[in-house]
C-alpha cells in the first residue's frame, strides 16, 4: 500500500493559512476518493477538503480547531487500497 499525505491546498491567490474546523472522518476509517474529509475555514471562505484517493485514514496530524495551518502542511495520511 502507498501512503498519500493530504495537505492543505491553496484555494485562493492570497491564501496562506487556514483553520481546521472539523474532521468528518476518524483514524482507521475507510474513505473513497472525493469523500469529504474535513471542513477548513480561510479568512474568506469555508471549504470542504476532499480525499484525493480511496483507502484508510492511517493518521490525523492536525487536530480539529487548530488555526494558522500553512498551505502545504500535512493534515492527514491515507493508505491507498
Amino acid at each position: 500500500m502507498a501512503s498519500v499525505e493530504v495537505t492543505l491546498p491553496k484555494w485562493g491567490l492570497t491564501m496562506e493559512e487556514a483553520t481546521l474546523v472539523e474532521w468528518k472522518v476518524r483514524e482507521g476509517e475507510r474513505v473513497k476518493e472525493g469523500q469529504v474529509l474535513a471542513t477548513v475555514e480561510t479568512d474568506k471562505v469555508t471549504n470542504e477538503l476532499e480525499s484525493p484517493v480511496s483507502g484508510v485514514v492511517s493518521e490525523i496530524r492536525v487536530a480539529a480547531g487548530t488555526s494558522e495551518i500553512k498551505v502545504g502542511d500535512v493534515l492527514c495520511v491515507i493508505e491507498e487500497g
